[in-house]
């Protein structure tokens, strides 16, 4: 990312956090805010989330901390095409030749460098190096990697737009250690809920909205994510889900401190009465 824009960078953003385990098969391996997530499987590795460009070295430092071998990343997601999450993709894709998965919406950005951004495409200071797309996802799609008798795991990946085009929530089950061997946990990757301060929702004469739809488009997004059971609530970035605090209650509660199906109802409903709220004065 150019200079301009990383001077404004929270330091959260950069600071990096130790890996830790959520669940069996997924861990965490992003910094105190930006967040990133390796899923395992005997088929190889899942990353979801690139994060800034420069980040992919701490990435890669955890998943190997954790005794994973970076190489062994097959498969890359991203959460929301913004510098901040897919700024180090090309990176990524470089070193491991993972095939790289992304929204409709959300792809076309990636294989920009951020210039087919609707909100940013202008901005050279939000730009990234532009990452080859493998496969383009659509509402609904399911990403797999290896066979579910086998260890391999399934995702669904949800198309909740508004934030970015393509914005995607990933939602999949997971054993979580410590509880009882057929107790699964629906798991919540929110991908982004909030319009920017400079988004255009609705069309006026001589503003039209920053894309046609966004706002029917943020409305279906959290109907999505009302419909699902975040059991254990993750996101993109950690202030969604309260990381820090959740964090400082593993070394006595474990990954159980992150089920948390209250603190995602309530999210997503703050989140939406929040986004009326603007749309109410836009």
């Amino acid at each position: 990312m150019p200079e301009l824009a990383r001077a404004a960078i929270d330091p959260d953003w950069i600071t990096p956090l130790p890996p830790f385990q959520l669940a069996d098969n997924l861990y965490y391996v992003g910094s105190r805010e930006l967040a990133s997530y390796l899923i395992t499987t005997p088929a190889g590795n899942i990353l979801i989330n690139a994060n800034l460009a420069g980040a992919p070295a701490q990435i890669r430092a955890s998943v190997e901390q954790l005794g994973f071998p970076w190489q062994d990343t097959r498969i890359l997601l991203d959460s929301q095409a913004h510098s901040d999450h897919v700024g180090g993709a090309a990176q990524v894709l470089e070193e491991t030749h993972a095939r790289l998965l992304a929204m409709a919406g959300d792809a076309e950005v990636l294989e920009s460098g951020g210039h087919a951004d609707f909100a940013w495409g202008d901005d050279i200071t939000t730009g990234f190096a532009a990452a080859h797309v493998d496969r383009v996802l659509h509402d609904g799609e399911v990403v797999r990697l290896g066979e579910r008798a086998h260890g391999g795991v399934a995702l669904l990946a949800h198309r909740t737009g508004g934030h970015t085009r393509g914005c995607t929530t990933f939602s999949f089950r997971v054993h979580v250690p410590g509880e009882p061997a057929g107790r699964l946990r629906e798991v919540v990757i929110v991908g982004g809920v909030a319009p920017l301060a400079h988004y255009r929702l609705l069309d006026r004469p001589g503003r039209p909205a920053s894309y046609p739809g966004i706002a029917a488009d943020f409305n279906r997004s959290f109907a999505t994510l009302r419909a699902l059971h975040g059991e254990l609530f993750l996101g993109a970035h950690g202030s969604y889900f309260g990381l820090l605090d959740k964090v400082a209650r593993l070394p006595s509660q474990g990954p159980q401190a992150f089920i948390d199906p209250q603190g995602y109802r309530d999210f997503v409903e703050g989140a939406q009465r929040r986004f009326q709220a603007t749309l109410a004065r836009r």
